[in-house]
C-alpha cells in the first residue's frame, strides 16, 4: 500500500469520526411526557439546546421559540401514536388504516394548552410545557350521528335508580378465552360485557355531545368518608348513589374491556334511568395505580 493511499484512508477515517461526533453532540430537541388517565390528559415538556441549534441570545429569541414549536410538533407524535384507543388499536393503527391522518394528528397537537416558552436559569436551553386533553381526541374519533340503543331486557329485575356506575378492576382478572390473568388497562373506548358475553356498553351508545366514555380512577378515590365514598371529583361524574360492581374478567386483544356478572348487568339494563347512565358516560373504571400513568420521552 503506497503512502498516498494511506494518507487518504487516514483522512477519510478522521472525517468519519468527526462527522459521527457532530451527529452525537447535536441535540435539536428533547421531550419528556406522560399519559395521565385519571386526569384524562397528556402532559409534555419540550426543551431545546440553543447552542446546538446555532442560536444566540438575545437576537435569536424569536427564532428559538419558533424552532421549539416545530420540535414539539415532531416529538409529541411519539407520545400520541402509542395511545390505546380500544382493545385492538392505538392511534398509530388508525393512521396506518387511514382512519386518521397525520394532519389530524398535528391539529390535535396544536390544540394543546401551552405555557409560554422560557429560558433555563443558565440561559443554555429553552423549554415549554403542553397539555392535551384526551377528551379532544375522543371527540375527533366519535363518528356516529345517532347513538345506538342500550339493550333492553324482556324480564327486568327490581333495581334502584343509581347516579353512576363504578366498576372495580384493581386486581389481575381472568382473560376471557385464555388460561391467563391480567391487569385491566385504560383506553379511550373500552367495552363492558356481561358474564354471558352480551355486549352492555360500547362507544356508539354515547349521546351526541358526550365525548368521554369512561373515567378512570385509583382505588383510594372510592373509599372516602362520605355517603357516596367518592372524592368530590368523582361525585361530579358518578353522583352520590353510585352502583358499585366488581369486574369478573377482562376481554380484548389488549385487556381494556371489562366483564361483569350478568346479575350486575341486569341492575343497569332493567331501569331506563340506569341505562341512561351509560349513554351519558357516567361510568368510572377503578384500576391499579400502575396502569393509570405511563411516561414517554424522545429526541
Amino acid at each position: 500500500m503506497n503512502k498516498k493511499l494511506i494518507i487518504i484512508l487516514v483522512l477519510l477515517s478522521a472525517y468519519s469520526s468527526l462527522f459521527a461526533f457532530a451527529e452525537e453532540s447535536e441535540n435539536p430537541g428533547a421531550i419528556k411526557g406522560a399519559v395521565e388517565w385519571e386526569s384524562f390528559q397528556i402532559n409534555a415538556a419540550v426543551s431545546m439546546d440553543l447552542a446546538a441549534n446555532g442560536i444566540r441570545l438575545p437576537a435569536g429569541r424569536t427564532q428559538a421559540e419558533t424552532l421549539l414549536k416545530s420540535h414539539y410538533l415532531n416529538l409529541i407524535q411519539g407520545g400520541l401514536l402509542g395511545l390505546q384507543i380500544d382493545s385492538s388499536s392505538t392511534l398509530s393503527d388508525l393512521i396506518n388504516r387511514r382512519e386518521l391522518s397525520l394532519t389530524d394528528l398535528e391539529a390535535l397537537s396544536l390544540r394543546a394548552d401551552s405555557v409560554a416558552a422560557a429560558l433555563t436559569p443558565d440561559m443554555k436551553k429553552i423549554s415549554s410545557s403542553h397539555t392535551i386533553s384526551m377528551t379532544q381526541i375522543s371527540s375527533v374519533l366519535l363518528k356516529h350521528s345517532r347513538p345506538s340503543a342500550v339493550t333492553r331486557i324482556l324480564n327486568p329485575v327490581s333495581t334502584a335508580n343509581y347516579t353512576g356506575i363504578v366498576i372495580i378492576a384493581t386486581e389481575e382478572l381472568p382473560v376471557h378465552g385464555m388460561r391467563s390473568s391480567a391487569l385491566a388497562i385504560p383506553c379511550l373506548f373500552p367495552k363492558i360485557w356481561d358474564s354471558e358475553m352480551n355486549l352492555i356498553y360500547e362507544r356508539n351508545m354515547l349521546e351526541i355531545g358526550n365525548t368521554t366514555m369512561v373515567h378512570y380512577s385509583s382505588s383510594q378515590n372510592i373509599f372516602q368518608r362520605n355517603p357516596s365514598g367518592l372524592t368530590p371529583e368523582l361525585q361530579k361524574i358518578a353522583g352520590e348513589r353510585p352502583l358499585r360492581i366488581f369486574a369478573r374478567g377482562v376481554f380484548g386483544i389488549k385487556p381494556t374491556d371489562l366483564i361483569i356478572e350478568r346479575s350486575d348487568a341486569l341492575l343497569i339494563l332493567s331501569s331506563e334511568e340506569n341505562r341512561r347512565l351509560l349513554t351519558q358516560g357516567k361510568v368510572v373504571f377503578v384500576m391499579d395505580d400502575s396502569v393509570l400513568r405511563y411516561e414517554f420521552n424522545g429526541e
